[in-house]
């Protein structure tokens, strides 16, 4: 059992900042909450001038597959623009240097997802940043499917002169995997479990059938009017869909808030592509979280180090967002997005002991560093 005791806490749940309190972890959960509290036998760890904050969680990166120390890359298929039946999962080095680089900067738990080089890329998993296996980390698998528009696919196809060359043959791909999706499904439904009427198993139609049936969402590669052509699509086939990258967001304020779509912005200060990702509007997370719209921050990793996570989040205070609301965006915000709200996200007692403590207010205090970092109760970086 560990005992942190005397710090700042920031629940980011319902109990809110708890000054001077105490928090207590037992067999990697949080057991207690509250001021003066003790345990016999208990470690104590003095957290008097810190803020005892949830682990941080990324909701779109690619670390341990895009390894930049060895240049590998394992989570791009691109033999043909649908993959859908791919697993990021089966992509990640669990011992890949970038988790090291996540646990110094506070960074818990991420969502590792395909590249964006296919129109379909497969599904995406939820995996912490420390542990004794990859099976032990994981934390949601799969939690969405991958899917991308715009320069990434076209820049893969088009010099090979395939579809997909344009936004017109990205569009295409996108009905007519859905189409495919939704006769797979019909057919499953027609057959009333029957193996001798069931259609020939397909793993990517399959996955297709979790979109559908609103089980996960199709995470979306997209920039600027790329995002309307996306939410015309989840509009046509009733599915749930998160903006992934989303510069340009600000030109579209009802349309996204109207549709019940997340959106998951950055990275900032990543190259820019001609043509699209050149609106830098990090800012429009104010308005669209002002319009009910569940929005996150990213790292993209290893595009970006993940303490730029915090300077995101910090540049969002500077336009004018209330630090609170913007913490959300890297805590309890992302961990919805994510399904996993009920194990990460927030301080509360039951949930997993994903903690990092700061030294200063991330996102306001530009000085603030992660000094100690625990995940599942066990301390996985401590600040020399």
């Amino acid at each position: 059992m560990l005992l942190i005791k005397n710090g700042t806490i920031v629940t980011m749940g319902e109990a809110g900042i708890l000054e001077n309190s105490d928090l207590l972890i037992d067999d990697g959960k949080i057991k207690a909450i509250g001021s003066g509290l003790s345990e016999e036998g208990a470690e104590i760890l003095d957290a008097k001038g810190l803020i005892v904050f949830p682990g941080l969680v990324d909701a779109h990166s690619h670390i341990g597959g895009f390894d930049l120390d060895t240049n590998a890359d394992d989570l791009n298929e691109l033999s043909q623009p649908v993959t859908a039946e791919m697993d990021a999962w089966y992509g990640i080095d669990p011992a890949s240097k970038a988790f090291e680089y996540a646990c110094r900067d506070g960074i818990t738990t991420s969502c590792i997802a395909p590249g964006s080089g296919n129109v379909i890329c497969g599904t995406a998993c939820v995996i912490k940043s420390a542990g004794t296996s990859l099976e032990s980390r994981t934390v949601q698998r799969p939690a969405a499917l991958k899917a991308a528009m715009g320069v990434n696919p076209k820049g893969v196809y088009g010099p090979r002169n395939a579809t997909p060359m344009s936004r017109l043959g990205v569009a295409q791909i996108f009905l007519d995997y859905f189409h495919q999706v939704q006769d797979y499904q019909k057919k499953k439904a027609a057959a009333q479990d029957d193996p001798e009427k069931m259609p020939p198993y397909d793993q990517g139609l399959e996955n297709g059938l979790l979109v559908l049936e609103k089980k996960i969402p199709l995470k979306v590669h997209c920039y600027q009017h790329d995002m309307m052509s996306m939410l015309r699509i989840a509009k046509q086939f009733d599915f749930r869909v998160t903006l992934d990258h989303a510069l340009g967001a600000s030109d579209f304020y009802d349309e996204i808030a109207e549709s019940g779509a997340a959106v998951i912005y950055g990275p900032l200060g990543a190259p820019l592509f001609g043509g699209e990702g050149c609106k830098i509007d990090i800012d429009s997370l104010i308005e669209l979280d002002r319009r009910g719209v569940l929005c996150a921050i990213m790292t993209d990793g290893p595009v970006l180090i993940p303490s730029m996570i915090l300077t995101q989040a910090g540049e969002v205070v500077r336009a004018g967002g209330d630090p609170h609301r913007v913490w959300r965006m890297l805590t309890i915000n992302p961990a919805t997005i994510l399904g996993c709200q009920d194990r990460i996200g927030s301080l509360e007692v039951g949930k997993d002991a994903d903690i990092v403590l700061f030294d200063g207010w991330p996102a306001v205090d530009t000085a603030a560093k992660a000094v100690m970092t625990l995940i599942d109760g066990q301390i996985v970086f401590t600040k020399k």
